[in-house]
């Protein structure tokens, strides 16, 4: 029988890697996007394409859902305009898919809802698991209202499961797209202090829990999707410059990137030493498991 899957945010650097890996496994897709239907297939392969979840009211339904959507957090210094751009392409989006599920005929089994390990707030050295208290700052509260929107689906009867994902690192996009030219030149380092830490994750490593969160029947919950091995932004930086055979010598003071991004450079400047506490438990095996080896692969 074909499973049938509605996907929110496909076309993103995750979301394309998803789509090619859930086509392997048989499932029907449908992505929703504001790009052209044509740009859509191009990026996430046989898919069928909607621009608007009320194309979905009151039809069939579909057996899961994974909600990935959202606007870049850094790709915008935050104003007030900006912060309620970021709410709405979380918050607003997920609570109108909630509706939309309700007035499907038949609810899904699971829906697979993105969020941040950003939820935490900024924690120091501590290390961070899915039971950590929070401190409170913009990133907890945009995450934290994004998770509770997803929650309203339990009750329709849908097994909801959080997926607080971290710095991801893969070929071709992402963050890691971002550093890549200054390191490459000799001009990489490390950012403030560098003692804060960047609970990074490899992208195959998040679409494989993506996948399990989907499939696994006994998962629900949040799930910290981050690497084993948390580093802190000096260790990063220096792994990434050796592995592209430079140097890492010149950082960026904090007070320069509190200038230039404003209330942004928190995002830089603090960090979760969070580990998959539940991920680990639960069973699931990280394909990247270090810092040194999934940098090589990202950077090839």
């Amino acid at each position: 029988m074909e499973k049938r899957i509605l996907i929110t945010g496909g076309t993103g650097f995750i979301g394309q890697a998803l789509c090619r890996e859930l086509a392997s496994r048989g499932w029907s897709m449908t992505v929703l996007s504001r790009q052209a239907p044509g740009t859509v297939i191009d990026l996430c392969g046989p898919v069928q394409v909607i621009n608007d979840l009320g194309q979905t009211a009151g039809g069939p339904g579909f057996d899961a859902v994974i909600n990935l959507a959202g606007e870049g957090i850094a790709d915008k210094r935050w104003s007030e305009k900006r912060k309620q751009a970021l709410r709405d392409s979380r918050i607003a989006l997920t609570h109108d898919l909630v509706s939309a599920m309700e007035s499907w005929a038949t609810k899904p089994g699971v829906l697979v809802s993105g969020s941040a390990v950003g939820v935490y707030g900024n924690q120091g050295d501590q290390l961070v698991t899915e039971e950590t208290s929070p401190n409170i700052e913009f990133t907890h509260e945009l995450c934290r209202d994004w998770e509770q929107a997803a929650l309203d689906a339990e009750k329709l009867g849908v097994r909801v499961c959080l997926s607080r994902t971290g710095v991801v690192a893969g070929p071709g996009g992402g963050f890691l797209q971002r550093m890549l030219l200054p390191f490459k030149l000799g001009l990489g380092g490390k950012l403030g202090s560098g003692r804060q830490y960047m609970p990074w994750v490899h992208r195959d490593d998040v679409v494989a829990a993506l996948v399990w969160m989907l499939e696994n029947e006994q998962a629900r919950g949040p799930y910290n999707v981050v690497s084993p091995a948390p580093a802190t932004n000096a260790e990063f930086t220096r792994a990434l410059a050796r592995v592209l055979g430079r140097p890492a010598i010149l950082p960026a003071p904090a007070f320069a990137l509190e200038l230039m991004l404003g209330e942004m450079a928190r995002l830089l400047l603090t960090g979760q030493r969070a580990v998959p506490a539940r991920l680990e438990k639960e069973g699931f095996g990280f394909k990247y498991p270090e810092l040194a080896a999934a940098l090589q692969e990202s950077v090839k």
